[in-house]
């Protein structure tokens, strides 16, 4: 039996999220069919965390171990024949028997994009409408930079988090938290140990109302201390969303 890492690329529009669910289609549930299909056994396939409904993904990690006779590294190929054509493998690995998706990754980074539309009439492209969220009044860069570094480090991130997470700590270590701007399209990129329910899009909800001018930036700090989900902003939708990278 071998173990093998899938780097996985999906657009997460028409599914219900990463993990497999009876009732919806989900990225898991279509790969474990598929993975099943052509090695012939019940594969369990191991993701590095759950992304949501209507979130994209450009280097999803997984793992599955398998007795097929099917050189590892040709998996990419023939399950690319088979997937739907908003699911991609982008590459294969073998790794080590001891090797998990979620328990062996040190960190993840996910971007999110904002198309801030006031900066051209209020116009949103048909062809961008799935993956950035729109704001239609201007934002302050500087003033969410500023803001933004109150959340990096090791911090109790209970304000910035949905209920329903399940979890023992709400404790999280922000290795990297950066704004960047082209033309009138933001990036937020966020690089952590891991992530509570909803907390990136939470941050972005809460530096964007920063942004807008709602909350003064110096804000940010007693949000954070406070504890408390009431006094953050509003997460944003999930479209704008991307996992862009799952470190080990």
């Amino acid at each position: 039996m071998i173990n093998i890492k899938l780097t996985i690329e999906y657009e997460g529009t028409q599914y219900y999220g990463w993990q497999k669910q009876k009732k919806f289609l989900t990225i898991q549930g279509i790969l474990e069919e598929k993975i099943s299909q052509i090695t012939q056994e019940k594969i369990i396939l191991y993701g590095s965390g759950r992304t949501d409904a209507g979130v994209h993904a450009l280097g999803q990690v997984a793992n599955f171990n398998t007795d097929s006779s099917i050189p590892w590294e040709e998996f990419p190929l023939i399950l690319n024949r088979l997937l739907p054509l908003d699911i991609r493998i982008k590459k294969a690995e073998r790794v080590d028997d001891n090797f998990h998706a979620r328990y062996s990754a040190v960190s993840k980074t996910y971007h999110y994009y904002v198309l801030n539309s006031y900066l051209n009439n209020n116009y949103l492209s048909i062809f961008l409408r799935n993956y950035v969220y729109c704001v239609y009044k201007n934002i302050n860069l500087d003033e969410m930079k500023k803001a933004s570094q109150f959340l990096q480090g090791k911090h109790d991130f209970t304000s910035f988090s949905c209920s329903g997470s399940g979890i023992k700590s709400w404790e999280r270590t922000i290795k990297s938290i950066n704004i960047s701007r082209k033309g009138n399209l933001f990036c937020f990129h966020i690089e952590a140990d891991a992530f509570l329910y909803k907390m990136v899009r939470t941050i972005v909800g809460t530096l964007l109302e920063v942004g807008k001018g709602n909350i003064n930036y110096s804000e940010i700090k007693k949000i954070l201390e406070a504890k408390n989900r009431k006094i953050a902003g509003k997460t944003v939708p999930p479209k704008g969303l991307f996992l862009m990278k799952v470190n080990y």
